[in-house]
């Protein structure tokens, strides 16, 4: 990055830079949970002063993907293994409540953008390219979240899918990275449900997904596969 892009850049983009960087590392497990975060190897890897770096830290921090310690350093979030039936319990809620509600309020836009989204997650199960899968999932379920027209739960649902994110992560890593197909099927049987307006098989549809989800990820970490991972 050279001294004029830097001058460059607009006010504020110099913590979203950071931001995007740190998150994209964390939530792929680049960063492990646990790993310091040096601000000083961070600004000059980036080119930038410490400010934006801190301003980007305290975002991550509100998000619950980075730990800011009382001697003032920074560390990645761990997973918390113990408790994750809290985490389970919200995001099978939030799975339920904006597959209903975009059963119900989505419009022919909508249903496009779902369409996009499943093609481009469809693509990275057939490549097995598993952090596509991980991000396009993201935004497969965001978008039906959208389409239920509740930014709140919105909101919650992406804050809930980000921070799945590493704990799928983990769970691919444990059969190579290849996602079972079964699950480009459940996709086209939500948007069936969704684009038919059929509220209750929209609600059994993605309880039956959250929780085969929920279900293969605690087996995963009965086998001891986290056994190296923080907690």
């Amino acid at each position: 990055m050279t001294e004029k892009t830097i001058r460059e850049r607009k006010r504020g983009s110099g913590a979203q830079l950071v931001y995007e960087t740190l998150r994209e590392e964390i939530l792929d497990l680049a960063l492990a949970p646990g790993t310091p975060i040096d601000e000083n190897q961070l600004a000059e890897r980036l080119a930038m002063s410490r400010t934006p770096i801190r301003e980007a830290l305290v975002r991550l921090a509100g998000e619950g993907l980075v730990t800011q310690l009382p001697n003032r350093s920074t560390v990645v979030a761990n997973i918390d293994f113990f408790n994750l039936h809290t985490f389970f319990d919200a995001l099978t809620l939030m799975y339920r409540v904006t597959t209903r509600l975009a059963g119900e309020f989505h419009t022919a836009q909508d249903i496009q953008s779902i369409r996009a989204r499943q093609r481009e997650f469809a693509r990275a199960v057939e490549g097995q390219d598993a952090l596509a899968m991980i991000a396009t999932n993201r935004e497969f379920h965001a978008a039906i979240a959208e389409a239920g027209r509740n930014p709140y739960f919105t909101g919650l649902f992406c804050r809930l899918l980000d921070e799945g994110q590493r704990i799928l992560r983990i769970y691919y890593s444990s059969f190579n990275d290849q996602l079972p197909h079964r699950y480009v099927v459940e996709h086209e049987q939500i948007i069936a449900a969704i684009e038919a307006r059929d509220v209750n098989t929209c609600d059994r549809l993605a309880t039956a997904h959250a929780e085969q989800i929920v279900q293969q990820i605690q087996s995963m970490i009965s086998r001891g596969v986290s056994h190296n991972m923080p907690l």
